[in-house]
């Protein structure tokens, strides 16, 4: 117990030391007083992801066509500001593509890259309605592991690049992700106009390829700067390292267990699941005894790779057993007419597939 309070306090006082050497530029910007604004938004973000589908259950989903329409615009306008602002400025300090250290001088261009970091911090929480509206249209096969772990993460990862790093090596992956943003909500906006316009959605697949293309983009780019020992904290380079393994492993395992591999039983999974927890426990407090005798690179490897294969099986287990006993027993036959979740719909289930995965 006594390890656990000096533990709490060495935390407290980090914490506190870190506001200390935070990007003073940014102190007074709108959620950037304290982590507990964004932490408190993200945990009802969770909230409503656990209670909306409860709700929603017995009612009929609600018709948003042209509230999403105008939604997936306004977040078109907010990201091609974003990408435009980055990549005006950058170029205009003659950002370096392989090594740009953070300045945090009141430059005009510093300042607007700064910005534009804080609006895409704030567009990861405007984007948290992409689940609240699949919840509202009972559209649940779009609540997928991979989606929600992604909307719940970002937010919160980027509340540190601009309380820290509002500028240098962060405005890359700012960049591209805002780029492939107006991209991607550009196609949402068309498809949300109606089935009539599907034949100008012919692109679709060369989404998908562009969002994984970002990643692996993501994690060259952070691995280059480690490399070189660029004047960056590497701590941020690591976290993305690591954030973006996590996201490109549960979206190739997606597809894996979607049409690759046959399912495990549950006890098999629960074993395995409790296999890695096992493992990220012990790691993490031998990392806590200082002086355990095993080298701490080695501990913080083993955590790396035992969350990521936590992440691939709690998604597995949410597609594969969560949703079944979700769905189970809601679809009978009435008159020749499908009914899901209480709901005829003509032979046709009410919830689409035609609509790709919100990722990134």
């Amino acid at each position: 117990m006594d390890l656990v309070k000096d533990k709490i306090v060495e935390f407290r006082e980090f914490y506190d030391w870190a506001f200390t050497v935070a990007d003073k530029r940014v102190a007074d910007w709108p959620l950037m007083w304290g982590y507990t604004p964004t932490l408190a938004i993200t945990a009802l973000y969770l909230l409503a992801v656990y209670v909306g589908p409860r709700i929603m259950e017995n009612r009929e989903p609600i018709k948003l066509k042209y509230t999403l329409v105008i939604y997936n615009f306004i977040c078109v306008a907010i990201n091609f500001n974003i990408f435009y602002e980055l990549i005006v400025s950058s170029t205009m300090l003659g950002y370096s593509y392989s090594c740009q250290p953070v300045s945090y001088t009141y430059d005009p261009y510093e300042m607007r890259i700064a910005k534009a970091i804080w609006w895409f911090y704030f567009s990861k929480c405007v984007e948290m309605l992409d689940t609240v509206f699949f919840i509202m249209r009972k559209k649940n096969n779009q609540v997928s592991f991979l989606h929600v772990y992604h909307h719940a993460t970002m937010f919160p990862i980027w509340y540190i690049g601009v309380k820290w790093v509002a500028g240098g090596q962060s405005f890359f992956g700012a960049m591209i992700n805002s780029f492939i943003h107006v991209i991607m909500y550009t196609y949402y906006a068309i498809a949300a106009l109606g089935p009539e316009y599907q034949k100008y959605l012919w692109w679709k697949r060369y989404l998908t390829r562009l969002q994984l293309l970002q990643f692996f983009m993501g994690l060259v780019y952070a691995s280059q700067s480690i490399y070189i020992e660029c004047e960056y904290p590497v701590w941020m380079e690591w976290t993305g390292i690591v954030y973006g393994i996590t996201i490109i492993a549960l979206f190739l395992n997606f597809y894996v267990q979607a049409y690759i591999k046959p399912k495990p039983s549950g006890k098999t999974h629960d074993a395995l699941k409790i296999q890695f927890v096992t493992g990220i426990i012990h790691a993490l407090q031998s990392l806590a005894f200082n002086g355990c005798g095993f080298p701490d690179w080695m501990h913080i490897a083993l955590i790396i790779y035992a969350f990521t294969i936590l992440l691939l099986f709690l998604n597995f287990y949410f597609h594969a057993y969560l949703k079944a006993q979700r769905n189970k027993g809601k679809k009978v036959e009435s008159n020749g007419a499908a009914v899901s979740n209480g709901h005829a719909v003509n032979g046709k289930s009410n919830i689409s597939d035609s609509e790709p995965k919100k990722i990134k």
